[in-house]
């Protein structure tokens, strides 16, 4: 029901563009009648943007900065680290805007018990997005059995919400050869995570369109993919979802929006 009410305001608004009409108006106090909102008019590419900040020197100042920036443009969700979850899940009360956060960040190399903790503290203090780092070191030793359990153990956590978590398993293309990248992405599909997502950021490269190409055709139509790690630009980020990623990973978000190129790393 609610898919078709948005189908009429978009053929609604369609018309009266047509007709002539330069600006609209819209009541915001009739958002709950509706089930309507701003970000229904965001440009799709926002919607696909994961708005990040993960460095460790990041301030509460920039934090609600990022948030600030993620309401005006209606990104798909705020990325931080998880002691910032409790206040990004304050700031983004009430928005459509996702709080995301990262588990076992950035070397994957914590105990799967652990990040089965790191993920329930997370949940609890508000996120309903989170981005887990596979173990890389086992990974590339063939320990493939507890590199899954790992994956799993954060996504029966997640399950075990009383509302959707979404699982994106980091698994650090960077660091791997095309052959642990395909077993990664097998590996994540079977211990049922939603995602993969090329990179941390913090590693020796970011995402590339190889990887995405390489990842879909493992994964098929069945997972997401997010590329991140690189993505500076309007151009880098429809390439990678021409190649076939469903989200970007950026802390330019506001510079590909504007269609400017971003000079920081992640």
């Amino acid at each position: 029901m609610q898919h078709k009410r948005h189908a009429h305001y978009d053929t609604a608004m369609r018309r009266m563009v047509d007709a002539g009409a330069a600006r609209l108006g819209w009541r915001a106090d009739r958002q709950a009648e509706g089930g309507f909102s701003a970000c229904h008019l965001a440009p799709p590419l926002a919607r696909m943007i994961d708005h990040t900040a993960l460095k460790p020197d990041t301030t509460a100042d920039q934090i609600r900065e990022l948030c600030d920036e993620a309401r005006k443009y209606c990104f798909a969700s705020v990325c931080v680290n998880p002691a910032w979850v409790p206040m990004v899940a304050r700031e983004l009360e009430r928005s459509e805007i996702g709080v995301c956060t990262v588990i076992g960040f950035p070397f994957g190399a914590s105990r799967a018990p652990v990040k089965a903790v790191e993920a329930e503290v997370a949940i609890a203090d508000g996120a309903n997005e989170v981005d887990m780092v596979v173990n890389v070191g086992f990974l590339k030793s063939g320990k493939y059995e507890e590199v899954e359990q790992d994956i799993r153990a954060v996504v029966q956590m997640a399950r075990r919400a009383n509302s959707p978590v979404v699982v994106k398993t980091i698994i650090e293309t960077a660091l791997l050869t095309d052959e642990e990248k395909v077993i990664a992405c097998v590996l994540a599909r079977n211990a049922g995570a939603d995602f993969v997502k090329t990179s941390t950021g913090f590693a020796s490269g970011g995402a590339t369109t190889a990887d995405i190409d390489l990842m879909r055709r493992v994964v098929g139509s069945e997972m997401g993919i997010k590329a991140s790690g690189g993505v500076r630009s309007r151009e880098d980020a429809e390439e990678m979802i021409a190649h076939g990623a469903t989200r970007i990973g950026a802390s330019a978000s506001v510079a590909i929006l504007k269609g400017e190129t971003a000079t920081t790393k992640y």
